[in-house]
């Protein structure tokens, strides 16, 4: 009877672990790292919707959409998170995401109206330097200087495609005119931040291709102020991340709640000092000080999603010709 009653117990349990649904949730890598906010949000959703989160980290932001489009509706992915403004008008064409019914009242520089995909967070691209240096504050500047840059490759990730957007917002038709300039300064173009990023660091480069806020890291986490963002004069590219539930996931409601949790006190909480970004909801407290010592831009500049689809394809040929000189 006692092996009769733990074989029904280990089967009950075994049943219990089947029943438990599963929320697949597809984001970039360093959205999953040990200091980024996926572990916690990981916790804090699983906490109150008994089920498990797996989080699956795909490069940077443009991979992640290649990843999606590539699965179609075959693809694993309940959520998306990590897509951004510049990417939102082809993930729509997709035909793959649903609309949401989430939402919050908005801390955005911007109006948001979007009935498929919510922003969770935002920031302004920017080269960031060490404190102390002389560094270009414009990018004709930097072309006639001999300052060494990392960028991130536009093909994989968000902030490259977002330096291209940035480059045609501020110079229009010149564009190809300051990548010509621009090409000898590039040491290397990196398939996404994290990898850009880290060169700087190890000495690699004058300047890296990240954002305003990347220097609150330095001070909040290391208190080290030894970093900063570099003011341009064109003004700084701005950056919306945005997440979405996919039509074909197996658990609508469950991705319904994930996105809600998203924009709830709790996740965007988190999401400061960990994605180093500002969040879409402030929280109740406000930032960390750090935060007030980062550049703010005179002026922004962001292209709606319908025009950074159309400006896309020229502005990538653009930058290939420019470098292959």
């Amino acid at each position: 009877m006692k092996h009769l009653a733990l074989a029904t117990g280990c089967l009950l349990a075994t049943q219990a672990v089947a029943e438990t649904p599963v929320l697949n949730v597809y984001t970039y890598e360093s959205f999953t790292s040990e200091w980024g906010p996926g572990p916690q949000i990981e916790a804090g959703f699983e906490a109150q919707c008994g089920c498990d989160v797996v989080f699956t980290g795909v490069g940077d932001g443009a991979a992640l959409l290649s990843r999606i489009r590539l699965e179609g509706a075959r693809s694993d992915a309940d959520v998306v998170v990590g897509l951004d403004t510049s990417l939102m008008a082809s993930a729509q064409a997709t035909g793959l995401f649903a609309p949401t019914s989430a939402s919050a009242d908005y801390d955005l520089p911007i109006d948001w109206t979007d009935e498929t995909f919510v922003p969770f967070d935002w920031g302004y691209f920017a080269f960031v330097a060490n404190v102390g240096e002389d560094h270009p504050a414009s990018f004709e500047a930097l072309a006639a200087s001999d300052t060494s840059i990392v960028i991130q490759d536009p093909r994989s990730s968000t902030p490259g495609l977002g330096l291209l957007l940035w480059v045609k917002a501020a110079y229009g038709d010149r564009a190809e005119e300051i990548w010509q300039g621009l090409a000898d300064n590039i040491v290397t173009v990196t398939p996404g931040w994290s990898e850009a990023y880290g060169l700087f660091l190890e000495g690699e480069a004058d300047m890296v291709l990240s954002y305003t806020t990347s220097p609150a890291y330095h001070i909040i986490a290391e208190g080290d102020d030894s970093k900063e963002a570099v003011a341009f004069d064109e003004g700084h590219y701005m950056q919306v991340e945005i997440a979405g539930r996919l039509a074909g996931s197996d658990q609508p409601e469950l991705a319904e709640a994930f996105l809600q949790y998203l924009l709830g006190a709790e996740a965007q909480g988190v999401l400061p000092e960990t994605n180093w970004m500002y969040p879409a909801v402030l929280p109740e407290g406000g930032l960390a000080e750090g935060f007030a010592q980062v550049v703010t831009p005179d002026k922004a500049l962001l292209m709606a999603p319908e025009e950074a689809l159309s400006q896309r394809d020229g502005a990538l040929a653009e930058w290939q010709n420019a470098l292959a000189r």
